[in-house]
């Protein structure tokens, strides 16, 4: 009896060794392409070391994989919601990174890691049920899609810089995914990404654009070195605690440590756009305390060694959606790429190097299918729109989490004590879709009973 084929991307695949190692790594490859934009540019704004946030992403990864029993296909890569954090504590200088400061700053981090352990401890406590019910899909769904759509300006922004270099990987995406065969049409992302780097680098070398336009500066790929350490003593926390400032470390933690409370909303927004792209219960099992407990010890431990917080994924939520191929193996080999390729200033270089177009034309397909998963979210969860209630709740979660991040400001800012405290518009949002949702009568969505549904985005002919 012959065995039976499996058909790449025509259903989901939970078990990716049935496609062989060539393809696993492949498609841990493509994760890796996919979570490289943003969790590159996080160092970028704020001085971090980028071989240290490759290294730490992947350790990172490994260590919420192991905590959550090896479940869960998630990819935790640089946090933006800490650059507010970074910004306060240790503002760029003239442009360069204020390096007597990073620490600080990642010391504060590390301390916001801490709360995702103590909230860990209550849901094991006294139960994820108890949690979640102020999380049901008219609260997350909303979530998601302005996760989503607060992340599409930065996606412009990135394309801004040459639409043409951006378009090519749009289009090589969208052309594979719909028309292609085999791999072809589980891998578009890297496709799409070497094809757009490709002709941007052909495009530098004749001429025809420049580094400010889109262009790739070959200067950086050949001044770098191929082999070099991750990680200075100097860039760590540890450094800091020679001679500490202890005024300095405490005014880190109390600036910093709140913007936990609006990440640990999106660490369970994600873990539900994953649950519902996947179509499996990853707050029921292996439980939301353990996939907090992860997220925040990979962000004290970035911290620690002198790398950006952590968080799960969005990008390769998309990725999920696109691929069908949901074996968290996969993710974990996307990981160890990462961190093998921190070893390298060379890799670092031409990862640093590639152009923000070709960045943000990927981004801005991945950035669209997370808000289409919270859109698949509300509908295949039934939310009744019907209901005042439930219509309430999400024009408010999406008109401020979205109003918020575009408007002037960009935050709700307010002082506690000395600190200021800067809220986003998705902490707002999420916080305010929460707190109707708790205290608005008609609820009609028991956590212990439904399950997620199967709302992962493809396209398809």
């Amino acid at each position: 009896m012959s065995k039976e084929k499996t058909t790449i991307g025509a259903e989901p695949i939970y078990d990716a060794t049935k496609l062989g190692t060539s393809k696993m790594i492949i498609l841990g490859i493509q994760h890796m392409f996919a979570m490289f934009g943003a969790t590159i540019l996080v160092p970028a704004l704020t001085g971090l070391s980028v071989s240290a946030t490759l290294l730490f992403a992947g350790l990172g990864t490994l260590l919420f994989h192991l905590i959550t029993k090896r479940k869960v296909p998630a990819f935790l890569g640089s946090s933006f919601a800490f650059i507010g954090g970074y910004a306060a504590v240790a503002p760029m200088i003239d442009g360069q990174p204020n390096k007597e400061m990073l620490p600080y700053a990642c010391f504060g981090v590390a301390c916001a890691g801490l709360v995702y352990l103590i909230l860990a401890g209550l849901i094991k406590a006294f139960g994820s049920s108890k949690v979640m019910k102020y999380f049901p899909p008219i609260v997350t769904g909303p979530i998601i899609i302005a996760i989503g759509l607060s992340l599409s300006q930065s996606a412009i922004n990135s394309c801004s810089a040459n639409w043409w270099i951006a378009m090519v990987a749009i289009v090589v995406i969208v052309v594979c995914n719909i028309w292609g065969k085999g791999m072809v049409k589980i891998i578009p992302i890297i496709l799409g990404v070497i094809s757009s780097y490709v002709v941007a680098a052909v495009c530098t070398a004749a001429g025809l654009i420049t580094v400010e336009n889109g262009g790739v500066d070959f200067q950086k790929i050949h001044d770098a070195a191929w082999i070099g350490l991750p990680v200075k003593f100097s860039d760590t926390v540890f450094s800091v605690f020679q001679n500490p400032d202890w005024a300095l470390l405490a005014t880190a933690a109390i600036t910093i440590i709140p913007i936990s409370l609006a990440t640990i909303v999106e660490h369970i927004g994600d873990i539900s756009a994953i649950s519902s792209t996947v179509g499996r219960n990853y707050i029921k099992d292996p439980g939301l305390h353990r996939t907090l407990l992860g997220d925040g010890l990979a962000t004290m431990l970035a911290a620690l060694f002198g790398a950006p917080a952590n968080t799960t994924y969005g990008e390769n939520t998309g990725v999920l959606s696109l691929t069908k191929v949901y074996d968290p193996r996969v993710i974990r080999l996307a990981a160890l790429f990462s961190m093998i390729f921190s070893f390298s200033p060379k890799i670092a270089a031409i990862i640093g190097c590639m152009p923000g177009a070709t960045t943000g034309g990927v981004s801005l397909v991945l950035y669209g299918m997370i808000s289409a998963v919270g859109v698949r979210n509300v509908v295949e969860n039934q939310v009744d729109f019907s209901k005042s209630r439930n219509v309430i709740i999400a024009a408010l979660i999406l008109v401020l989490s979205i109003g918020i991040t575009y408007s002037a400001v960009g935050a709700i800012s307010f002082h506690v004590g000395g600190a200021n405290v800067s809220l986003s518009g998705l902490a707002v949002g999420s916080l305010v879709g929460i707190l109707l949702n708790a205290i608005l009568p008609g609820k009609d969505y028991v956590f212990a009973d439904d399950e997620p549904k199967d709302t992962g985005v493809n396209f398809e002919v």
